[in-house]
């Protein structure tokens, strides 16, 4: 993708930069990355201290795919990769 400065992948850049120097995660709170593309969504939980990605979900996993109903919007995919990615954290500890 080009990355003038009138594309999305500047802007996105941009917003992104702008975000993370606020943001930091750590073991005990980390911090929610969420990537959306056109077709799909994906989200991790990422310990900055340690520069560890501690787990991540993506719209495209069998787990989440089996439980979309016939066509399954967007809307609906994203609310249950939200709520896979909230239990998966709860399993691993994370409850913040």
């Amino acid at each position: 993708m080009e990355k003038g400065k009138g594309s999305k992948a500047f802007f996105r850049g941009r917003r992104h930069r702008r975000v993370r120097k606020k943001v930091s995660g750590t073991a005990e709170r980390p911090r929610l990355v969420v990537f959306r593309s056109l077709r799909h969504i994906y989200g991790q939980l990422v310990d900055d201290t340690r520069g560890v990605t501690l787990l991540g979900i993506s719209s495209t996993s069998s787990a989440i795919r089996k439980d979309v109903k016939g066509g399954g919007g967007k809307v609906e995919v994203s609310r249950l990769a939200g709520k896979a990615l909230a239990e998966k954290a709860v399993r691993s500890g994370v409850e913040r």
